[in-house]
């Protein structure tokens, strides 16, 4: 299990909390750090089962910067999204949990949290 924070997000710090107490194994990835590349964002969304605005904080003053409100949210232009969210990590909401069984999700409540818990590799 990855977990894709921003240690200065209080969701980050509360799912982290979450599975330290729950004694879960996994990997903190600080994303604004070392940012996702194109193709990892490709993965993860298809994980998510997501498309690459349904993670973009719109909110966030760089996404008013770039005007994404105004961008198509169709496949056309869905490459131009994973790009803007490559290159302006801070858009990309969190965290973001890849659970064992090869799914992921938004962890942004403590539910969601302790879904991937229980999402297990085939077999465990």
């Amino acid at each position: 299990m990855e977990i894709w924070i921003n240690p200065a997000c209080s969701k980050c710090r509360s799912a982290v909390q979450i599975l330290d107490e729950e004694g879960a194994e996994y990997t903190v990835r600080r994303y604004l750090e070392e940012p996702p590349t194109a193709d990892e964002l490709r993965g993860v969304l298809e994980r998510l089962g997501l498309e690459p605005w349904d993670i973009t904080r719109t909110q966030e003053a760089e996404a008013k910067e770039l005007g994404l409100r105004t961008w198509e949210r169709t496949e056309a232009g869905r490459e131009r999204w994973i790009a803007a969210l490559a290159a302006h990590p801070r858009l990309i909401q969190r965290p973001i949990i890849t659970a064992d069984d090869g799914s992921a999700l938004v962890g942004r409540s403590e539910d969601a949290v302790r879904d991937a818990l229980t999402r297990t590799e085939p077999g465990d």
